[in-house]
């Protein structure tokens, strides 16, 4: 499951993990101009994990999520 908010400065989507035992903490992810965020909270320290993409770094993740194994570069339209 999950959920898709429009807030002031950023798009903020939370994965909820719904699946079979050994579930994993909400992963919230926030789309700003310039960077996305992905936040987790650790269950053992109870602090929140924070992971930053530039806008390039996301682009690839998501390119990379659908081609198979190998080392690439994305060209980008200038």
């Amino acid at each position: 499951m999950f959920t898709i908010e429009h807030e002031f400065d950023a798009t903020v989507i939370t994965l909820v993990d719904e699946g079979t035992p050994h579930l994993q903490g909400d992963v919230t992810i926030a789309a700003f101009d310039d960077c996305i965020t992905l936040e987790q909270v650790d269950p053992h320290t109870e602090r929140v994990n924070k992971i930053t993409f530039s806008m390039q770094q996301a682009q690839d993740i998501a390119a990379a999520l659908n081609l198979p194994e190998g080392s690439y570069r994305l060209e980008r339209k200038k």
